[in-house]
């Protein structure tokens, strides 16, 4: 795609010391094709499939022209990334938005050129109801499955490849330890799917990380299969209140993960600053990762490596 970069991946020694390991890294998504959070890497990849083509030159010839309409339901970068790519293409795109999400995150939708429509009702239900939406000449890019809808979500979680497959250029070695942000668990299905391929050389250790109000992979690990909570108690960390998890991320999750942990908003904000003081200006959704290294008790060894994936920037909502 035009404008493509990777990302950076910054060491902060600081950091390292406070928390007593060796050294530890942070994968900045704050500025991915000029949007503040990772979420493109996926939605132009499966827009990509699903047209049947692998390049964006192609991808733009064969929908020159047409009537397709992209649709959607978000919490926030995911459709602002689909109406990124929708405005690219030249097509249509209807987001539908769950309560709670602050005015500016929908502007900035709207200010891609989509059609936002507000549900009033929770992230889960405002999945179904995008779902259901799509007519002739409409298709359904979620980053989420259910079953019979999977193939969509397998080519996202393949576009979030890129960013671990950046690190895997820019870390020194393989690294001890990896913290996704986690909502509905994609970007995490992506992060084991890379971490427990048998080309690896040693174990990396994952950590996934959620609110405390949206906890759906830590419960779905505590009860052995997925399971769904109630995520309609407002978070900062918007991008990741979601209460059901994937259906093609649980197996990855079940047999894959080492851990996960919710974090409540105090927490998240007190790793913002942190990270801001150290010049990463992550918003509340990235700063989970630091969040929730700092509060699980994992013992690590004085000399492990740590990467925090902070999945977005600060926006103009960010505390």
């Amino acid at each position: 795609m035009p404008g493509y970069a990777p990302t950076p991946l910054v060491e902060l020694p600081l950091l390292a010391e406070g928390l007593g390991i060796g050294r530890v890294w942070v994968k900045d998504e704050s500025h991915r094709f000029g949007l503040p959070a990772f979420k493109v890497l996926g939605a132009s990849w499966a827009v990509s499939r699903a047209i049947g083509t692998r390049t964006f030159p192609e991808l733009t010839e064969r929908v020159a022209g047409s009537n397709l309409t992209l649709v959607t339901a978000t919490d926030g970068n995911h459709g602002r990334a689909l109406a990124h790519m929708a405005r690219l293409l030249g097509l249509r795109c209807r987001v539908y938005v769950p309560a709670g999400l602050p005015d500016s995150t929908v502007q900035a939708i709207r200010d891609e050129g989509a059609s936002v429509l507000g549900t009033g009702r929770d992230y889960d239900e405002t999945v179904r109801i995008a779902a259901a939406s799509p007519r002739d000449g409409e298709l359904l890019i979620q980053d989420t499955a259910w079953p019979g809808y999977e193939e969509v979500l397998r080519s996202i979680v393949a576009g979030y490849t890129t960013l671990f497959s950046e690190l895997d250029e820019q870390h020194p070695g393989e690294p001890d330890l990896v913290v996704v942000p986690t909502g509905v668990g994609s970007l995490l299905q992506s992060a084991i799917h890379h971490y427990r391929s048998p080309a690896r050389t040693r174990r990396t250790t994952i950590l996934a990380v959620e609110p405390v109000t949206a906890a759906c992979v830590t419960a779905s690990l505590q009860t052995g299969r997925p399971t769904t909570v109630d995520a309609s108690i407002p978070t900062t960390m918007a991008g990741l209140n979601c209460g059901t998890i994937s259906s093609a991320a649980w197996p990855a999750i079940h047999h894959g993960l080492d851990a996960a942990i919710g974090v409540t908003d105090a927490e998240a904000s007190e790793a913002l600053h942190v990270l801001h003081g150290q010049g990463i200006l992550a918003g509340p959704c990235g700063a989970a990762a630091l969040a929730g290294l700092q509060a699980a008790d994992l013992q690590l060894p004085a000399s492990t490596s740590a990467v925090l994936i902070s999945t977005e920037g600060i926006t103009a909502n960010s505390p």
